[in-house]
């Protein structure tokens, strides 16, 4: 699982360039629209998209993953419905809120800690799905052993596979 699966590491903030770049894991069993929708959530709770950020254009998204218009629509209107973006009409739709929990240097740490597990996971045999099972299983004990609540995908035992 590649935690930021279509997003930049290094964001490009040009006029009219999303730093998200969409992308679709048709075996998740998860809606399509909700990849995207996770996405989005994902990049903002790394940091990668922020506010003022333009998603991509609904005709953008409909010709890079060749699905249906509506199902865009449905996202950004879900994203709207969180109060994470927002449309203008003429324009486009653009973040307005953002869920960044980590800041970006210590997050860069991380994630280079990330990569040395993944190798080591390699290394160990596991393949895509074990270190998938393997990480949602620790994550969950962890937050247990908290007395915490896990992310609501994790918490329930569902794996999103996406972004």
């Amino acid at each position: 699982m590649d935690i930021d699966k279509g997003i930049s590491e290094e964001p490009q903030r040009a006029a009219g360039v999303s730093p998200i770049d969409f992308r679709l894991d048709p075996a998740s069993g998860v809606p399509t629209y909700l990849q995207l929708v996770h996405q989005v959530e994902h990049a903002l709770r790394l940091g990668y998209l922020e506010p003022g950020d333009q998603l991509p254009k609904v005709r953008d998204v409909v010709a890079a993953l060749a699905i249906n218009p509506n199902t865009v629509l449905k996202a950004y209107k879900d994203l709207e419905g969180k109060g994470l973006a927002a449309g203008r009409p003429g324009q486009g739709t653009f973040i307005q809120a953002t869920l960044s929990q980590v800041a970006l240097p210590e997050l860069s740490g991380l994630r280079r800690s990330l990569f040395g597990w993944l190798a080591d996971a390699d290394t160990a045999g596991l393949d895509e799905d074990g270190v998938v099972a393997l990480f949602t299983s620790v994550l969950r004990d962890f937050y247990k052993r908290r007395g915490g609540q896990a992310d609501r995908g994790v918490a329930s035992g569902e794996t999103e596979g996406v972004a």
